[in-house]
């Protein structure tokens, strides 16, 4: 589906976690909503999915690797969504760290006060780790909407998951 230039722009951070194999669904489901999506990968959910098929469903570039300085910008985002967010970039986006295009882009958000939604997905051995509470602690105190660990959970009996909560946490989009 090509963007439209008036549409708001979602940037959707993907992590390699089971929600990813269904990404597509969220950007669908973001667009039918009125955003023009963006899609900006980790390294590990890049080496997981199709990048042109992304590409494709999003109308849009998806970045997997940093920008070069003779590349053109993006559009800039109005929101950002983590989805899913894995234990991984949640510690290292807490900390600060930019060893990677998608933390890049967290860490900006962070900088420019955009609203940003985060659903966290790790199994309960990574949750329990003290650093995976500290980290969503610090996030929340940065200004990130973190929401509850695994709420995007598969619905029951099914391997679909719900997008419903991130989306219900993102703003308003303008009228």
């Amino acid at each position: 589906m090509p963007t439209e230039a008036c549409s708001p722009v979602l940037y959707t951070v993907v992590c390699a976690a089971p929600p990813a194999r269904q990404i597509d669904g969220f950007v669908r489901q973001a667009q039918n909503l009125g955003w023009s999506v963006r899609v900006i990968l980790t390294p590990a959910a890049a080496d997981w999915l199709d990048v042109d098929a992304l590409t494709r469903v999003s109308g849009n570039p998806v970045l997997a690797r940093p920008r070069r300085p003779d590349e053109p910008r993006a559009a800039p985002a109005d929101a950002v969504a983590v989805v899913p967010a894995t234990f991984n970039t949640v510690n290292k986006w807490a900390a600060g760290i930019s060893d990677n295009a998608a933390l890049g882009v967290l860490n900006e958000a962070i900088g420019l006060r955009l609203p940003v939604v985060v659903a966290p997905y790790a199994k309960e051995t990574l949750t329990a780790h003290p650093a995976f509470d500290h980290s969503i602690r610090l996030l929340d105190e940065y200004g990130v909407t973190v929401l509850p660990t695994n709420i995007i959970r598969p619905v029951e009996r099914t391997d679909v998951f719900l997008w419903v909560p991130v989306f219900a946490a993102l703003p308003n989009l303008p009228v």
